[in-house]
């Protein structure tokens, strides 16, 4: 038993020395045990990274599923769309195929606008009016004389007859009147000369013979099977027709009126509110109801002919005139919307009136917002000169909007095109 124990204890004294061998050697040895511990915190940074990287392909795979992010997607767009109600997708492949443009918006000079109402008329001495030369039944001369048919000049127009009507032929009468003048002041002079009538009883003689002569000259140059013709004295078109055929009509009734439409006047009414700004009218622009032209007499030879200082009776309107070049695509008698024309002001935020859209007595444009997307804005509008009106509010100079083709943007906003993301 007590070898036992002597051995026992001999081991854990050997034990004891080995171990104070390898701290003396340590001390000896100092990139062993720095290798070592080197290792060692290898061995656990690799551990850790592991670890992180198991952490994260754990949360990518685990906390959202594919279907989960693409929802996410959708959700975003769905809730720019909510953002912006207004916007519109118009594809650069839809705008070729349609009448389409966008402008930028910019400030410029724009004339002060008096709106008015009006009527283009001939101007005087360039149209003639054909009247009946006498009592009697009118007959056209031509089957095919009709409003805005081209005339010559001295060509006859209508025949007067009244050898079928119960007065009796108003020729003949005259013809019948004019020789027994004549004879009775050619009898007259040659008793003038005896004394034998007095000198005023020669000088009323004489003078019904002369009137009896203008009537039957007036009338015989013109005479023919079908009766009296009448002609016009200028060329030009046919501009009103006053008769039909088979109509009776009287001594100077109104038959027709023909114009050379080489000039035209546009007579304006203006409200008296307008009075003290009258005189600094210089020009005008207006609307025919049977075009979308904006007509500018600038363009046409126009110049202003007179600004009344007097009300028209029984209205409260000033009349103020202005003449112009006809070009041929203006129909005298056509009433018209004139924007009077005045000073001009400068900096003056004004856009086409084509870019404007109405709804429920709003107005509206539609701002490009990029290459494919637009948004539809409330404007305040000011004066327009029939071509442009003026913003006062809802748009800012350097926005580009569409100025031709906006229905095709409102059509595309019915249909419910759906937004897509951009930058602004």
């Amino acid at each position: 038993m007590k070898k036992i124990l002597y051995a026992v204890t001999a081991l854990a004294v050997m034990t004891a020395c080995g171990g104070n061998v390898k701290k003396a050697g340590a001390d000896k040895s100092p990139t062993t045990t720095e290798t070592a511990s080197t290792h060692a915190h290898d061995d656990a940074a690799a551990v850790h990274d592991d670890h992180v990287h198991e952490a994260e392909i754990g949360h990518d795979h685990s906390a959202e599923s594919p279907d989960e992010h693409a929802g996410h997607d959708h959700a975003a767009e769905g809730e720019a769309a909510a953002k912006n109600p207004d916007e519109i997708v118009f594809t650069a492949a839809q705008a070729a195929r349609t009448d389409f443009e966008v402008q930028t918006a910019e400030t410029g000079i724009f004339r002060e606008v008096i709106p008015a109402s009006g009527q283009i008329v001939a101007a005087p001495g360039d149209e003639v009016t054909l009247v009946a030369p006498m009592t009697g039944i009118v007959a056209f001369a031509d089957g095919q004389l009709a409003e805005g048919k081209q005339v010559k000049a001295s060509s006859t127009m209508f025949h007067v007859s009244s050898k079928n009507i119960a007065a009796g032929d108003a020729l003949a009468r005259d013809a019948s009147a004019y020789r027994k003048a004549k004879a009775d002041f050619e009898r007259a002079e040659k008793l003038l000369a005896d004394k034998i009538v007095s000198q005023s009883e020669y000088d009323a003689l004489k003078a019904v013979y002369e009137d009896a002569k203008a009537a039957y000259d007036a009338l015989a140059g013109s005479v023919s099977a079908k009766g009296v013709g009448v002609k016009t004295r200028i060329a030009g078109y046919v501009t009103s027709i006053n008769v039909n055929e088979g109509d009776y009509v009287e001594t100077g009734q109104q038959l027709a009126t023909v114009s050379q439409n080489h000039k035209l006047m546009l007579r304006t009414e203006v409200s008296q509110r307008y009075f003290d700004r009258l005189p600094s009218i210089c020009g005008a622009n207006f609307l025919l109801p049977y075009s979308d032209k904006v007509w500018a007499l600038d363009d046409m030879g126009g110049r202003l002919l007179s600004v009344s200082r007097n009300v028209v009776p029984q209205t409260p309107l000033i009349p103020v005139t202005f003449e112009f070049d006809n070009n041929g695509q203006i129909m005298p008698g056509s009433y018209v919307d004139v924007r009077l024309l005045g000073n001009e002001q400068e900096g003056v935020l004004a856009i086409p009136v084509s870019a404007i859209s109405e709804q429920q007595g709003l107005y509206y444009v539609y701002v490009q917002l990029d290459a494919e997307c637009y948004m539809r804005r409330e404007v305040k509008l000011g004066a327009d000169d029939g071509s442009r009106v003026v913003v006062l509010a809802g748009l800012e100079p350097g926005e580009r909007i569409v100025t031709r083709g906006a229905v095709n943007l409102k059509m595309a906003s019915a249909s419910g095109a759906i937004p897509h993301g951009h930058e602004h």
